[in-house]
């Protein structure tokens, strides 16, 4: 095991930060008066009502119908179904074949030895691996170089999720602080530890120049809607929590965006974990949110939830 003297600082600072404070919370209660505020706003939303668009709200003026919610148009319109299709070579800008060209798998390389230097942490790499579209034959203009570090996390330090923590903000600075396009395609690098099991079908390391996991070029049914079904599902309850901003109802804002946000990642390992993987309606109705912009929307709710909420607007006298 080995690590310098700035990850212990960072350590301390993490089990610091994951001890609970001290404040006694009353939590059913609380999240009786949440819910009883939820509904009715609820209520008052599919109802219509003055509903400002333009504040995150929908502008309702009845109840959506069964058959697909009004929160979004239909697939077509923001999200072409052809990007999901399966085709009949991988990406020729970054396969010779199924071979990876070794200019690109150079440049991948020389990517991440540039972040790990970068990292004040001495680490040992045991593969990267590139996964998503581009490793598999569904690729389109939305795709993104997924480069996968892997690690094995209790190597620097026996509490592998204070690691986690560590290498997800570091990742995540990386990865806001540069554009890196292969021939069009972004690069996103993830931290993957050791024995992670990554649901794909399609799994090149890099590393070895080598198929871990080589695709099937086969014909695959795509359910889209029930994809379209599920991504409206959550459009709807992002237009409500919009509508609760707008509304001043901050606090209850705060905890249906973190329900609203587990109950998105539970639905994409749902459909990771099933038969049909990253072909599964759970996972394209993550993608569809994703290109559509309302993940982004989500996190940007959370923000300006958060940052009205702390603050102090008028002195009380």
């Amino acid at each position: 095991m080995f690590y310098s003297d700035e990850w212990k600082d960072f350590l301390g600072l993490l089990a610091e930060a994951k001890r609970p404070n001290n404040r006694a919370v009353s939590n059913e209660p609380y999240q009786q008066a949440v819910r009883k505020g939820y509904v009715k706003d609820r209520n008052t939303y599919l109802k219509g009502g003055p509903v400002s668009t333009s504040a995150g709200g929908s502008g309702y003026t009845r109840k959506p119908p069964n058959s697909r919610a009004l929160s979004a148009p239909p697939i077509g319109e923001e999200v072409e179904t052809e990007t999901f299709e399966m085709r009949e070579e991988l990406q020729p800008e970054i396969w010779r074949g199924n071979e990876m060209w070794e200019e690109v798998r150079a440049r991948l390389l020389e990517i991440v030895d540039d972040f790990i230097d970068g990292l004040d942490v001495e680490v040992r790499i045991e593969d990267i691996r590139l996964t998503g579209s581009l490793a598999n034959y569904n690729w389109s203009k939305y795709s993104d170089v997924d480069l996968h570090i892997v690690i094995d996390f209790a190597e620097i330090d026996e509490d592998t999720e204070l690691v986690k923590s560590f290498f997800d903000a570091a990742r995540a600075r990386w990865n806001d602080l540069h554009a890196i396009d292969v021939y069009g395609f972004e690069v996103e690098i993830y931290i993957e530890n050791i024995g992670d099991l990554h649901h794909s079908t399609g799994i090149y390391s890099v590393m070895d120049d080598e198929w871990v996991v080589e695709p099937n070029p086969r014909e695959i049914e795509i359910d889209f809607a029930s994809a379209r079904k599920k991504s409206d599902n959550v459009e709807s309850r992002i237009n409500l929590i919009g509508h609760m901003i707008s509304r001043g109802k901050l606090a209850a804002s705060l905890k249906s965006i973190e329900r609203t946000k587990l109950k998105i990642r539970r639905m994409r390992q749902a459909g990771l974990t099933s038969p049909q993987k990253e072909f599964s309606p759970e996972n394209i109705a993550f993608k569809i949110l994703r290109r559509n912009g309302t993940l982004d929307r989500l996190s940007q709710m959370k923000y300006t939830a958060y940052d009205r909420h702390m603050s102090l607007n008028e002195k009380k006298k």
